[in-house]
């Protein structure tokens, strides 16, 4: 039987949503992040930029469980020993603290720290692979393209954090090996408004360049109409 298509209206034009070659993958929704006193914060950055992400995220990943599709969460991180850290990334910024040290939650992006872990809000459930990334695209130096292939899997709805950096980046790499992306505009976010703007219209640009712009609440009505 033929899969089901749903029209969702999006930018630059409509999005055919085939939910069940659909995956939802949720970028780097982490507590160093997202959380007051976490490392972001640290740094200077108002998280309020990043949390408004959160009641949006929550609400498609509850509708997108409900469907039944499948979902995969990422994390931003390096193993304990740093043998994955490349010494220009631990050294970029110039800042007092950085990757491997000790920050308000933790070590800084290491994998098993409080802070590298998921917010509670959006906390994977049992059988929702979580992709654990030592670079800022999903792609680089993981198995994410060998989960999709096996599912079948050949769009993806991207939502997460920061929308200049790991989701444009993650959205390009998975535009490069075919996949369509759609991003949920609420649903992503960035510490600075201007980039938030900026990232959004590079993904639509030119016919959509990179893949498709949309609100949650379209995509929700989407798969429930599927």
């Amino acid at each position: 039987m033929q899969d089901k298509v749903s029209f969702v209206n999006a930018e630059p034009y409509a999005f055919e949503l085939v939910p069940a070659r659909c995956a939802l993958v949720i970028i780097d929704m982490q507590r160093d992040f997202l959380e007051p006193g976490g490392f972001g914060e640290m740094l200077g950055n108002d998280v309020s930029q990043l949390r408004r992400t959160i009641e949006p995220n929550r609400r498609l990943l509850a509708a997108w469980r409900a469907a039944g599709l499948m979902v995969i969460h990422t994390r931003e991180g390096h193993r304990p020993d740093l043998t994955d850290l490349p010494p220009s990334k631990k050294l970029r910024g110039r800042g007092e603290t950085t990757i491997g040290d000790s920050g308000p939650m933790g070590r800084i992006l290491v994998r098993g720290e409080a802070g590298h872990d998921i917010i509670p809000e959006l906390h994977p459930e049992q059988g929702e692979p979580v992709i654990d990334k030592p670079g800022k695209g999903a792609f680089y130096a993981t198995d994410i393209q060998s989960i999709l292939q096996n599912r079948g899997i050949s769009q993806l709805v991207v939502t997460g954090v920061t929308t200049e950096v790991c989701v444009n980046t993650t959205v390009r790499e998975a535009n490069d090996r075919g996949y369509d992306c759609l991003v949920a505009e609420d649903c992503v976010g960035s510490y600075f408004p201007e980039f938030q703007e900026m990232g959004l219209k590079m993904i639509k640009a030119q016919g959509g360049i990179f893949g498709w712009v949309t609100s949650s609440a379209k995509i929700i009505a989407a798969i429930g109409e599927s």
